[in-house]
């Protein structure tokens, strides 16, 4: 007797949610929080904001859950206030202080020429306070424990570094970097650098790939939306191809779609020459992700 199909959970919502996570909270609460509200049966969230920091958090519903991985790899764009001074064991505002050094000669001439040191790629030492692992352990893990493990310095770009205001002892940044790129860490070497040590007062999250804070909408919100019904809810939601609507177009004739389907690569005339693509069928049917392959031809990586 073959096995008894098990009967799915929640409803089957599609698109994503640009949701703005509160302080306090996991990314994944915040998930779980939002996925019980639209009574979804499959959502993820594409890369952990720490709980001290709030901001933009991409919510995938449904089929956009096979594209979050692209957002993960996405630039992103953060807010983040550094107070000079004090290092702590977490490199933020919720660790223990470590050292604590004057800032009395620091001015904001000194910040700005140090910020030009840090533009471009740099190599960064993830902190022990970090959700890499060693050994299948968690570091973070570890270092509750208080134990410290050997790490390698990663390269990460930072694109853009503007300083927007300074109040000292702290100052405040607009930081557009690459995936992988550890705020806490960039604000630990600029207090370095300075001479005086400094860890993250405050963090928001402005920006993941093509989404902005335009759009965003908070637990409350969507909230008192839940109480206008379903239908309400799901007005917020957006297309699943917005999460790669800064790579380029390819509009696939009706035989070009067929092959894709079947997993096989075709070739589109006046395609990009290299590169990621999103994929269309009869004019606006998105069909998933491309790559361009080194002979010219689009082969299919991620079909919806």
């Amino acid at each position: 007797m073959g096995r008894r199909r098990q009967k799915q959970r929640g409803r089957d919502v599609q698109g994503i949610l640009l949701l703005d996570k509160p302080r306090g909270i996991s990314s994944n609460a915040a998930l779980q929080q939002v996925k019980r509200i639209f009574r979804a049966s499959k959502a993820g969230h594409t890369g952990s904001l720490d709980p001290l920091a709030d901001g933009l958090l991409p919510i995938c519903f449904g089929a956009a859950t096979k594209i979050s991985a692209y957002l993960l790899d996405a630039n992103k764009r953060y807010r983040v206030k550094v107070k000079l001074g004090v290092t702590t064991t977490t490199a933020d505002a919720e660790g223990e202080a470590v050292e604590t050094r004057s800032t009395e000669n620091i001015t904001e001439q000194d910040i700005s020429a140090v910020l030009n040191d840090f533009v471009g790629e740099i190599q960064q030492l993830p902190p022990m306070y970090s959700a890499l692992k060693h050994n299948g352990e968690r570091l973070y893990k570890l270092a509750r424990q208080g134990i410290e493990v050997e790490r390698e310095p990663r390269a990460v770009t930072i694109y853009e570094i503007t300083l927007l205001s300074v109040d000292l002892p702290e100052f405040e940044l607009d930081v557009k970097c690459s995936k992988g790129t550890y705020i806490r860490t960039l604000a630990e070497d600029i207090g370095e650098q300075l001479g005086c040590g400094a860890h993250v007062s405050a963090l928001r999250r402005t920006e993941v790939g093509p989404f902005s804070t335009d759009g965003m909408v908070d637990a409350a919100t969507i909230e008192k939306i839940a109480e206008e019904g379903l239908d309400s809810l799901d007005q917020l939601l957006l297309p699943i191809d917005t999460a790669v609507a800064d790579w380029p177009e390819i509009q696939l004739s009706a035989d070009a779609a067929y092959y894709i389907r079947q997993g096989q690569p075709v070739l589109i005339p006046k395609a990009p020459a290299d590169g990621w693509v999103r994929l269309y069928a009869e004019q606006t049917h998105f069909m998933g992700v491309g790559q361009i392959q080194d002979d010219g031809k689009v082969a299919p990586k991620r079909l919806m």
